[in-house]
């Protein structure tokens, strides 16, 4: 803001953009006030689109501003913000190359011999990912090959003084719409000129009929765009036609109508962004979209952006320019444990029908794979025998390796071939998972011939004194500092000395000694230390606690029991 008067004039303000950095004077200003912002352009380059946003003033913007400002002669500027922050403050604006469009750049680079800038020395170098972006936009249009060098078609768009899209438009769109109206819209929309809610077709009539200040230089530029391809009469005229022209050369803003409300409605594009837009297009339910910008409010309909200049598209039109976009495929997904499978039509990211099918076996099984990718194997139920199979061959495979398997969530996953076929192909037919035998996919993983000593070396059970067959505990699968548990009676184990040991004698079963309801007294994975030891301290305080069962003073001597001492009495 720039205040200013003249000695013959009443005091005035002045607002001014940053114009003022420049050699603009006017006569009479003494004090600039300076918010120390700036309006610059950024890509969004994940949602295809720019916009204007605003941010702290480079410090030497702020310079210019306070020594020029439109001032004749010497002068006072305030800055609000505080030293600190203009401290703070980038030292100088970032280049144009950093933020813009490189689409018409790259064009030329490649026409002229330099494709991507190879070989150039440029002051900035070419942001990677907007050159790369640009690339793939005219590989799109066959403006360039594979190596980026340009072809016919891209010598022939670039000879036309716009962007490459809307080269390619007004060059394709003149047999299908007539020469006339492609350059019209071509010369609306490469002429940056303002557009009331965003109505391409609009602004077209109104600039015929004289009815904007911008009618003349429209009306010069459709002349000279006019005269740069073939003439054609086309289809004439119309809202549809508009929308046709502006798909071709922006195809993946095709747009179709997500919701409706008081405020205008929401679209989604091809591209996978989502905008808004009021006014008459907000009745539409497909639209050609030429821009589209970051916005909040509610014109943007809670959608993060607007849409700024678009057309009505009909349905037959946008098959006949978005063909590249448009697929018809079976998408199958493993929910719930079961292979459903859907047959949807898609103009990119924008879903135009969809219905429920019977997947195929190739389509059931990468749905199946694509779940184990993502959630792992807790897509399944493992039963108790799955889970314990799986954990004795944990143990014998970190205690003795090969030829004993990994079985961990990663090695099972990456050879799901080696051991799941079968229940892949189940899976695939519509099997629901909970129904899938994981014990008998993981007994394929055996190794033979050393598979007939896996009972011996990792057994289910272990008999104990008494005669009981105890199941053991194996630890989990992603503990290897766990230990095998067996959880037994205490006078199940009278006179046991020997601590029994798998896996080859490397692995002591630690033992869980229990009273008669059930409950720890002891851990131990000594034995004959136990009963010489600590058993004379757990029988003092149980006898009297449990006094129906065996508290021998001498446990090397009795005999061992699951029963209490009547019933042991009567054998």
């Amino acid at each position: 803001m720039i205040r200013g008067r003249r000695t013959d004039q009443p005091p005035r303000i002045i607002v001014t953009t940053s114009l003022a950095e420049s050699s603009l004077t006017v006569p009479g200003v003494r004090l600039v006030v300076d918010s120390c912002l700036a309006r610059h352009p950024q890509r969004d380059a994940s949602r295809g689109m720019s916009g204007l946003v605003t941010s702290a003033a480079s410090r030497s913007s702020c310079v210019q501003r306070a020594g020029r400002a439109t001032r004749q002669g010497s002068g006072t500027v305030i800055r609000c913000v505080d030293e600190r922050t203009y401290a703070a403050a980038p030292a100088r604006p970032a280049p144009e190359i950093a933020t813009t469009d490189l689409t018409d750049a790259a064009l030329l680079l490649a026409c002229w011999g330099a494709p991507q800038g190879t070989g150039l020395r440029l002051i900035d170098p070419l942001p990677a990912d907007s050159l790369a972006d640009a690339v793939t936009v005219l590989k799109s249009l066959g403006a360039v090959d594979d190596d980026g060098r340009a072809t016919d078609d891209g010598r022939a768009l670039a000879r036309i003084p716009t962007d490459p899209r809307l080269a390619r438009a007004l060059r394709d769109g003149g047999p299908l719409v007539g020469s006339r109206l492609a350059a019209e819209v071509v010369a609306l929309l490469g002429g940056d000129l303002r557009l009331t809610d965003a109505d391409v077709a609009g602004a077209i009539v109104a600039l015929r009929n004289g009815r904007r200040p911008d009618a003349g230089r429209w009306a010069r530029d459709v002349t000279r765009l006019q005269r740069l391809v073939p003439s054609a009469p086309g289809i004439g005229a119309g809202t549809d036609a508009v929308g046709l022209v502006i798909a071709l050369a922006y195809p993946e803003r095709i747009a179709r109508r997500m919701e409706r409300s008081a405020d205008g409605a929401r679209f989604l594009l091809a591209s996978g962004t989502r905008a808004g837009v009021r006014g008459s297009l907000a009745d539409a339910g497909w639209l050609a979209v030429a821009d589209v910008a970051r916005a909040s409010g509610r014109a943007a309909a809670g959608s993060g952006a607007i849409i700024r200049a678009a057309a009505v598209i009909s349905e037959e039109h946008l098959e006949q320019v978005a063909g590249p976009l448009m697929t018809d495929r079976v998408e199958a997904q493993f929910t719930d444990g079961r292979v459903q499978a859907r047959r949807e039509r898609r103009v990119g990211a924008i879903v135009r029908s969809s219905g429920p099918v019977r997947a195929t076996a190739d389509e059931g099984r990468d749905a199946v794979r694509r779940a184990l990718r993502t959630h792992g194997l807790d897509v399944f139920t493992w039963s108790d025998a799955a889970d314990q199979l799986r954990r004795r061959l944990a143990l014998l495979h970190r205690e003795l390796g090969a030829p004993w398997p990994e079985v961990s969530d990663a090695a099972l996953l990456a050879d799901l071939d080696g051991w799941l076929s079968p229940e892949l192909d189940a899976l695939a037919g519509g099997t629901p998972a909970g129904r899938v035998d994981l014990a008998s996919a993981l007994r394929r993983l055996l190794p033979w011939p050393a598979a007939a000593q896996f009972d011996a070396l990792a057994p289910e059970r272990l008999e104990v004194p008494s005669g009981s067959r105890i199941r053991i505990a194996y630890p989990p699968v992603d503990d290897p500092g766990a230990r095998p548990v067996v959880a037994v009676k205490l006078q199940e184990c009278f006179g046991w000395a020997q601590t029994p040991r798998l896996a080859d004698g490397r692995v002591p079963v630690l033992f869980h000694l229990l009273s008669p309801a059930g409950r720890p007294l002891a851990v131990t994975d000594d034995l004959a230390s136990f009963w010489s030891g600590p058993y004379a301290q757990v029988r003092a305080e149980m006898r009297g606690r449990y006094p129906k069962h065996p508290w021998p003073e001498d446990p090397w001597q009795a005999a061992p029991t699951r029963h209490t001492k009547n019933r042991a009495a009567r054998g």
